[in-house]
């Protein structure tokens, strides 16, 4: 069922693929030479022999590979990921980029979660890079963010079609004036912060 399901959706955004429409030559990069980019690394291999564990949340490897190719085309100096998981996605990403200032905050308990997150924030004073993975504090983690983007932020937002409460708030995230550039990609979604540009959005067939 699963299956039927993944090819269902992949046939609905089969013209959403290989940056097809896209007139940006920046967004068809990232689409064309990030997103659909097949190097092996050598960072897959050892990733993979680590055996993380598969009881609890996390990404199929392939969402995972393609956050290790995000985090190493941005090279963002801090990432904050909040959201519980089996550890693969910080490790992928951590694997892109050692110079980094990473942390993640495990996302049970909201006011702690969000505590934390304030204090790591204003430590920072600015996000480079926030990665919103399986909490179900997604819009309370959003909007703490907000005040600390700069033009070269990014976040990812983890499982945006998981919910039919998730898919009505990317909906919101997608329109939201304080956003510029969206990226959709089914497994998560790329927001970008750069408001010198046209605001738009993409539906990119990664499944």
């Amino acid at each position: 069922m699963f299956f039927l399901c993944r090819l269902w959706i992949w046939c609905k955004r089969f013209r959403h693929r290989c940056g097809y429409g896209v007139h940006s030559p920046s967004d068809f990069f990232l689409i064309t030479s990030i997103i659909y980019e097949r190097s092996p690394y050598y960072a897959y291999r050892i990733l993979k022999k680590r055996g993380f564990s598969n009881y609890l949340p996390h990404y199929r490897r392939k969402v995972n590979r393609l956050l290790f190719r995000l985090v190493n085309y941005f090279r963002p100096k801090s990432l904050i990921e909040v959201g519980i998981g089996n550890g693969a996605s910080i490790s992928y990403m951590r694997a892109a980029c050692r110079t980094m200032d990473s942390v993640t905050l495990k996302g049970r308990d909201r006011d702690k979660t969000l505590l934390q997150l304030t204090k790591k924030l204003e430590e920072l004073k600015s996000v480079d890079c926030l990665h919103i993975a399986h909490t179900p504090f997604f819009q309370e983690v959003f909007e703490e963010a907000l005040p600390y983007v700069q033009p070269d932020s990014w976040f990812i937002i983890g499982g945006i079609y998981e919910s039919q409460e998730k898919r009505k708030w990317w909906k919101e995230v997608v329109a939201d004036e304080r956003v510029g550039i969206t990226f959709d990609l089914y497994d998560i979604g790329l927001v970008f912060f750069n408001k010198n540009r046209y605001k738009q959005h993409y539906i990119v067939n990664f499944l």
